[in-house]
């Protein structure tokens, strides 16, 4: 499958936010909003260009692209879908990103980026219910049991992680337990429960174009 291979600093500087996207580097000085907090390019320091309505809303995209690491067909699959549902579409969009499990996982403060969560998933290192998943996707539902497996927990990167799970500010919807490196899913999390600095009526109002 197809990924972003260039510098994930140019994305979080191109955004002018930190996107949290190299776990603890983003926590200390040597985050690239902190040194270079200007749009990546030549003339990027001396940019002032005022964005255009559409402009803003192509931002607001690539943003949340970023933050949850999608392509742009994978995004464009979940707003569809969120589409299709009853309720308020970017709030239900939101909602499918965040009960993804590699995102779940993150939540968790099971590793501290999203990037290392789907490479961990990927590695069969996690179990749903009981039952080992391997695809960073899988949509999660009310009441779903997420662990690492038995095998995994002495992996460095998880052990780490999870001494440090205070900074991933672990949300309410959520429930975990140190010991046995479990987390539920409690329930679907409201807009003011998801944390993320994101206007997600732009995004609607661009697909709706």
């Amino acid at each position: 499958m197809a990924k972003y291979m260039g510098a994930k600093c140019r994305q979080c500087r191109r955004e002018g936010i930190r996107l949290y996207l190299k776990g603890e580097r983003c926590y200390t000085d040597k985050c690239a909003i902190e040194k270079r907090g200007y749009v990546p390019g030549e003339h990027g320091r001396d940019r002032r260009i005022k964005e255009s309505p559409y402009g803003m809303q192509l931002r607001e995209k690539q943003k949340a692209r970023r933050i949850y690491g999608l392509l742009e067909r994978q995004f464009r699959i979940y707003f569809a879908r969120a589409e299709r549902k009853k309720g308020i579409t970017g709030e239900i969009l939101l909602q499918l990103l965040e009960t993804r499990l590699d995102n779940i996982i993150y939540r968790l403060g099971i590793v501290p980026s999203r990037a290392l969560a789907r490479q961990i998933v990927r590695h069969g290192h996690i179990e749903v219910n009981g039952r080992s998943v391997d695809i960073p996707s899988f949509q999660l539902r009310v009441g779903d049991v997420v662990r690492v497996r038995e095998k995994s927990r002495n992996i460095t990167t998880i052990k780490e992680a999870v001494e440090k799970r205070r900074r991933t500010e672990m949300q309410s919807w959520l429930d975990f337990d140190d010991k046995k490196l479990e987390g539920r899913l409690n329930q679907i999390p409201s807009r003011e429960n998801i944390p993320v600095p994101i206007q997600e009526q732009l995004i609607v109002e661009l697909y709706s174009k």
